[in-house]
This record gives C-alpha cells, structure tokens and sequence, in this order.
C-alpha cells in the first residue's frame, strides 16, 4: 500500500512550531507497520523532530539557529528577498527537507517526548506546502 497526499500547514511566524497534531490530522489511515515519509517543498523552512513537552526547548533551538547563521552578513550576495531570506536557506540545510518516521501499530512511532517541528526561517514564510507519503 502506498498512499499519498499534500496539504499546507497554516503560516507561521519565525521559529520552531509544534506540528504534530496538524499534521497527523491530515495523514490517510496509517497500517499496523509501515513508513511515513514527510517532505517540505520550500527552501526557506525545515522539518525536524525534537522535544515535545518543554516550550523552552523551542525557544532556544531558534536563538541557537540565529546565532549559527545570523542575517545582514556583509558577505552574503544573495539578498533580493530580504535580509532573512539567505539566512533561512542556509538553515534549512541543517534541518533538511524531509523526514522518516516509522509506523507501528497504526500510529506514528514516535518517542515519548518526539514531535514533528516547522522550522519556520522567514518573518513571513507564508503557508508551507507538505508532502506527506505512507508506505505500509
């Protein structure tokens, strides 16, 4: 069985937002085992899995990010789109595009304090489009 579907998260401002719930909402029904493959089609925003239950965490994985890659740098050359837009590719790079989760027992298997996060790098990144793959 695979199934596929794409759908937009709602936009967001700068940061790590908690997903989970949103996205698990549109996900079709998920087999007793398998794989969900979640792809982000954009070069300025992330996905990534971290903490779940302390907001905090969040908070300092963007202050850690814009101290990794902060904006206004004199040598960046691609600056048309704004002074976060370089900045955000760069960052997306170190999320990555896409992840892997594995399936079990109908549910995403996920650990006990795991979520799914948009690494949300613009000010205004606007709605993110997802591509989200169950193989089963």
């Amino acid at each position: 069985m695979v199934e596929q579907i794409e759908f937009r998260l709602k936009a967001r401002r700068r940061g790590f937002h908690l997903v989970t719930s949103e996205i698990a909402a549109y996900l079709p029904y998920l087999p007793e085992k398998g794989i969900l493959t979640l792809f982000i089609k954009h070069t300025s925003a992330g996905l990534c899995v971290n903490e779940n239950a302390d907001p905090d965490v969040r908070v300092d994985m963007n202050t850690i990010f814009d101290k990794l890659i902060p904006e206004g740098e004199p040598y960046y050359v691609h600056t048309l789109e704004g002074e976060d837009d370089m900045p955000a590719h760069a960052k997306s790079v170190l999320t990555g595009n896409s992840l892997t989760i594995p399936i079990s027992g109908g549910r995403l298997a996920l650990g006990t304090w795991q979520g799914i996060y948009l690494c949300e790098f613009r000010d205004y990144g606007g709605e993110r489009k997802i591509v989200a793959t169950v193989i089963g």
